[in-house]
């Protein structure tokens, strides 16, 4: 498994230096590699694995994963992580040929994203108390999360220097490096100038803090992804009995919420850094099924 492992291993490496994943995706794909290494060593093909990848081999590796009993969803992030790991392996020389074409995937179940309604965001937005400089950390966290629509990985590398308060912009680096200017609303820039002051007193002797990082922990480092993502899940599930909480709630909620009050779909591109507009599509679902629901409720002959 020497080969296969090396490979792998110089992947997860290309994929941490070129692409601006979070943690948890990063984590994912090695999850996802590990599944089909699996596979290859049930099989013996794990050392020179590289000259046995062909169509019969593949074919077993989905009836592999559907004898393990996984959803259609987690076979499907499977062959995309395994087709991009193939994509890598051409370009560097190490396949002739990209094996990827043989993997098909099965096609998902398309669900709607979950998002917040206006009053359960309100309500949000209230829930931090506002007596330390954890809940203010939080709330402009929150805050920020619903006036930009970032994504995780986005807010968790924000440095101070990212904020043009005057300007009321914000500069972010997306996936793939590429940066881009949001507006920011004026409540998000009072809790993040309300969360900078009391960061600024509590921790007075700056040579012990990360002082780029616009988040910070209790000991003065980068608040961590998997700490924003545990703060945002604890006030989400006070207002919401959705099962999906998470920062990517707060980023459809982002998107519908504009859709819903007029903005055209090519804006809310723009504003999450979505590359395809089919991307960005998925919110128009979300607001038709919006006004379905109202219409059933309020129509006489509904």
């Amino acid at each position: 498994m020497q080969d296969f492992e090396r490979e792998k291993r110089n992947f997860i490496q290309h994929i941490q230096r070129e692409k601006n994943f979070s943690e948890n995706t990063i984590i994912s794909y090695g999850c996802a590699l590990s599944t089909f290494g699996e596979f290859l060593k049930r099989k013996g093909a794990g050392e020179d694995f590289l000259h046995q990848l062909a169509r019969p081999l593949l074919r077993d590796f989905l009836v592999f994963l559907k004898r393990k009993g996984l959803k259609e969803s987690s076979i499907a992030h499977r062959v995309f992580v395994l087709k991009s790991f193939f994509k890598y392996l051409l370009k560097k020389g190490k396949i002739k040929t990209d094996v990827g074409a043989y993997l098909l995937s099965p096609k998902r179940k398309k669900s709607l994203p979950a998002f917040l309604t206006i009053s359960q965001m309100e309500d949000l937005l209230k829930l931090p108390p506002r007596d330390d400089l954890t809940s203010f950390r939080d709330l402009a966290i929150l805050e920020l999360f619903y006036s930009t629509g970032m994504r995780l990985a986005e807010l968790s590398f924000l440095k101070l220097s990212s904020i043009d308060f005057d300007g009321e912009l914000i500069r972010v680096m997306g996936k793939g490096k590429k940066e881009r200017i949001i507006p920011v609303g004026t409540e998000a820039l009072d809790a993040l100038k309300n969360y900078l002051k009391r960061r600024k007193l509590s921790f007075k002797d700056l040579s012990k803090v990360n002082g780029e990082a616009l988040f910070l922990n209790r000991s003065g480092k980068k608040l961590s992804s998997r700490s924003i993502r545990r703060i945002v899940k604890k006030y989400a599930r006070k207002v919401s009995e959705e099962k999906r909480t998470s920062p990517h709630m707060l980023r459809h909620t982002f998107a519908t919420h504009l859709l819903d009050e007029g903005a055209d779909l090519l804006t809310v591109k723009e504003l999450l850094g979505h590359e395809s507009l089919s991307t960005t599509q998925v919110y128009t679902h979300v607001t038709t099924e919006r006004l379905k629901k109202i219409y059933k409720k309020a129509h006489p002959r509904a």
